[in-house]
């Protein structure tokens, strides 16, 4: 089972991600640039990878979030190295990360 919302953030429009597995959730937001997510995302891998460096992937992971609004306020504890390039450091909230990316498209 899964839920898929729009939301707004500061005129932004992003999707939200629910995907109910056995003993837990999965969370995530994204628009055309980037992702955040839950815990589950393996943001070690995306830096260490070549071919995934190479696509510049833009995410930041979120640690002990319950909800979508969790992974909003919460801080991000890692993010990929395109991350980073476009202002986005560990301890960014996830909703400034979603801001942060969007407005990248703009430039």
């Amino acid at each position: 089972m899964f839920n898929v919302n729009k939301i707004v953030i500061e005129g932004y429009e992003f999707l939200t991600y629910e995907v109910f597995l056995p003993k837990t959730t999965l969370f995530a937001v994204a628009n055309d640039v980037g992702y955040i997510m839950c815990a589950a995302l393996d943001i070690d891998f995306f830096n260490n990878t070549p071919k995934l460096i190479e696509r510049k992937i833009i995410a930041g992971r979120a640690e002990g979030v319950r909800s979508i609004e969790h992974l909003l306020d919460f801080p991000l504890a890692k993010v990929t190295l395109a991350a980073e390039e476009i202002g986005i450091v560990p301890g960014t909230t996830g909703r400034d990360a979603l801001v942060l990316m969007a407005q990248s498209q703009e430039k």
